[in-house]
């Protein structure tokens, strides 16, 4: 009996908690153009509420299977076109959930170069292994004589030839292969050495020197780490499966005797002998490959996920607001940088000051940045968490206490640089500041990303923000498409000033690029501020299309029309209105007037285009039109003569900000140049199964120092009550340093070593190395 495939909405549908419907809906807006943020936003009631997670898993997986529907039907076709598609054969096929199993399904009608068991066939050595495998009774030795010929000179030749037959058919068994793997997945281990001569250079992996643990259970980033160290050539990798079993016969080979249905007689011996010759040298190390990848795989889904959310704890920091802002990106010998923005981020002035040696001008830079504090009426002060940071603090910190006592002082604050050296050599920073020198634009972006980072932040590449780990190590098309959906998600919660917004930021917006962006500007520049949304149907190659997709994300605060400055969509408008008109007052004055629109019915505005959703959705805008849906802004403020690794003391109580989260900890920066890692285990005095239910980037957290570690540059922190500071020893090797990092924790890793050879590595080292080459 034929069976056709599991529907593709049916599977998705089980992975995302929905059903069929909602996906079968989903992807009808996909495919008609419609962006993840518009369909979570504005189209509720045709998918039932799927949110922006669900679609984006959808939208991957929908991709994923597509392609395996694609190769589904190329493979029965090739299988068709050699006439040996069986009813069985077609219902297994339409049966695989997954590219692997759909392969080993192929893998005995797929063309290849001609084989050992080819060449055995075609010496007519075919029928002496069917009967070996048809009778048992049979003596190998004595059957084997009778196929000596010309081309098979012995009974040794005979039964070699027999032999890779039987081992091709063993290594085409899907079925067996399914359980092959799914035992190795129980049962293997992963083991790393480090390579002979290779300690000293590679000591940062000194954890996995000498490391073995479960396959199954090896977190992703510590699988990573090994990765990168054999990839340095530091480290040996290789999977291991029952090596411990001391049998005669392994339990792989039994798994493989049981689909040959092994007895005792003559010719069992010899199958057994076959078996284990196929499990060393053909099975082992393909299956061992296989299983490489999958941790591989597992590993880079997770090291993407804690990434993405990452990322999106970033983008969603608190703004500080449309204040006038002084950017320093410090700088020892080469000065400090400095820019000065008003309240929109325009430019307003720049220059480089150089108090530290050699020219120590202490004074003329205070005095400097004094003078200008006073020019441009600055309110706050951001200054670059990199190289000098501290020492600008201070600097700064010793020209604020010199004010008069009635003046306003500016406040300070310490902000990530992350990708700022980027954005200044980008095409972006060119374009915006085309006059001015490379080494300033950075203070520039400092100063804005403390204002609004999201608007200042997707102006530079995902990757290059610093917030992940091993992200040169993971697959680069799937990190950019997870980091870019963050990206897009986060712009689009928040909303856009269609008024001020750059051309980087507009191109996030959903439905836009960056060619109508671009053109959104151009217009902007050439006519004036937009008076209404429906201004936007004027810009070039902006149409109707474009327009329903992005226009409930765009703002215009005190235009024409008040519900522009909220996120109702023009199509809902006419809704908007009847609750208007039902409480007879003003849209103004009724925008804001909780009470008065919680007394109204929901249901009493549902019409045929617009459901309960949707009302509800406006109904809640009009309460707080154009609300921002990040927190208020707060700074850490690091301790004073804590500016060292050196001057930190075990038992310190210090005040820091959440700059990394990974699977095993979060790092904080508490103003000493090297961030330090409150460990899972002490993150709360409670157990705590995933980082991100305690903290997220961007946190400000107070922090006990529990071990120092200069050679190492490594320090450790915990967030437990003082109550239970006598359970703040520092976390065993089992889980912990080997978790922390062969890169470093909040800055983006290097990419890894190119080149080199497998030596040293292994046999799997080596051929992972070439798998991966071709990869």
């Amino acid at each position: 009996m034929k069976r056709p495939p599991l529907p593709i909405a049916a599977i998705i549908a089980g992975e995302i908690n929905a059903r069929p419907q909602q996906v079968t809906a989903a992807v009808e807006l996909l495919d008609g153009g419609a962006t993840v943020p518009f369909i979570a936003r504005y189209r509720k009631e045709v998918t039932e509420g799927l949110d922006d997670t669900q679609l984006r898993t959808l939208a991957e997986r929908l991709a994923y299977l597509r392609d395996l529907e694609s190769r589904r039907a190329a493979i029965l076709e090739s299988i068709r076109g050699q006439g040996k598609l069986t009813d069985e054969l077609e219902d297994k096929i339409a049966a695989v959930t997954t590219k692997a199993e759909l392969e080993d399904l192929y893998l005995p009608y797929k063309p290849k170069r001609r084989t050992k068991a080819e060449i055995a066939r075609e010496r007519g050595l075919g029928p002496l292994a069917e009967a070996l495998l048809a009778d048992r009774s049979l003596v190998p030795a004595t059957k084997a004589a009778e196929f000596v010929t010309a081309e098979v000179p012995d009974v040794k030749a005979a039964l070699e030839g027999a032999r890779d037959i039987v081992a091709e058919g063993i290594g085409e068994n899907a079925d067996l292969l399914g359980r092959l793997r799914a035992h190795m997945r129980e049962v293997a281990m992963l083991r790393s050495r480090v390579v002979d001569g290779k300690k000293e250079a590679g000591a940062k992996f000194s954890d996995y020197f000498d490391h073995t643990e479960r396959w199954a259970t090896t977190a992703g980033h510590r699988a990573l780490a090994m990765l990168r160290g054999w990839n340095e050539e530091v480290l040996s990798v290789d999977i291991t499966v029952d090596e411990g079993d001391t049998s005669p016969v392994k339990p792989v080979e039994r798994i493989i005797a049981a689909s040959l249905a092994i007895g005792n007689g003559p010719a069992d011996k010899w199958l057994m002998e076959v078996i284990g010759w196929t499990w060393r040298v053909k099975l082992s190390m393909s299956l061992s490959l296989d299983l490489m990848r999958e941790l591989r795989e597992r590993a880079e889904e997770e090291a993407i996920r804690v990434f993405a959310r990452n990322l999106k704890d970033l983008l969603l920091a608190a703004p500080a607001g449309s204040r006038p802002t002084m950017g320093l990106d410090p700088g020892i010998r080469t000065g400090v940088k400095v820019a000065v923005v008003d309240g929109t981020g325009k430019l307003l002035e720049t220059t480089t000051v150089y108090p530290f040696p050699p020219k120590n001008d202490i004074r003329g830079t205070q005095a400097e940045l004094a003078s200008l504090i006073r020019k441009h009426g600055v309110e706050l002060i951001a200054i670059g968490n990199g190289t000098g940071s501290r020492e600008t603090e201070k600097l700064v910190a010793d020209m604020l206490a010199a004010f008069p006592a009635a003046s306003a002082k500016p406040t300070k604050v310490i902000v990530s640089e992350a990708g700022a050296s980027v954005y200044s050599a980008s095409e972006t920073a060119a374009a915006e500041f085309p006059n001015l020198d490379v080494s300033l634009r950075g203070a520039v972006s400092i100063a804005r990303r403390l204002q609004d980072p999201l608007a200042e932040l997707v102006k530079i590449e995902p990757k290059s923000i610093g917030v992940g780990q091993y992200q040169h190590d993971v697959d680069q098309g799937k990190l950019g498409r997870s980091l870019d959906g963050v990206v897009e998600d986060a712009v689009n919660a928040v909303g856009v000033d269609l008024n001020t917004a750059s051309a980087p930021l507009l191109s996030r917006v959903s439905g836009l690029g960056k060619t109508t962006a671009e053109a959104i500007v151009v217009y902007r520049d050439t006519n004036g501020a937009f008076a209404s949304r429906q201004e936007l149907l004027k810009v070039p190659r902006l149409g109707a299309r474009t327009f329903e997709q992005c226009a409930g994300f765009l703002r215009i605060p005190n235009g024409k029309e008040p519900l522009d400055a909220s996120s109702v969509h023009p199509e809902a408008y006419g809704v908007a209105k009847k609750i208007v008109a039902a409480c007879g007052r003003d849209l103004r004055a009724l925008m804001g007037d909780t009470a008065a629109l919680k007394k109204l019915d929901p249901k009493l505005f549902v019409d045929d285009r617009f459901g309960l959703p949707t009302v509800k959705d406006i109904l809640s805008e009009l309460e707080k039109p154009g609300r921002d849906p990040r927190p208020s802004f707060k700074t850490a403020t690091f301790a004073d003569g804590v500016d060292d690794i050196k001057d930190l003391k075990v038992g310190m109580l210090l005040e820091g900000t959440v700059t990394n989260v990974a699977a095993f900890g979060a790092f904080v920066d508490i103003g000493v140049h090297q961030d330090g890692l409150v460990h899972v285990s002490q993150l709360a005095d409670r157990f705590v199964k995933d980082p991100h239910e305690v903290v997220k980037a961007g946190d400000v957290v107070k922090v006990r120092v529990t071990e120092v570690d200069v050679p190492r540059k490594r320090i450790g922190l915990s967030m437990r009550s003082s109550a239970s500071a006598g359970n703040d020893a520092p976390p065993t090797r089992d889980n912990r340093e080997r978790d922390r990092r062969s890169s470093g924790p909040a800055k983006a890793s290097p990419p890894p070593a190119k080149g080199g050879n497998a030596a040293g590595q292994g046999a799997l080292g080596a051929a992972l190395m070439e798998a991966l080459k071709r990869k």
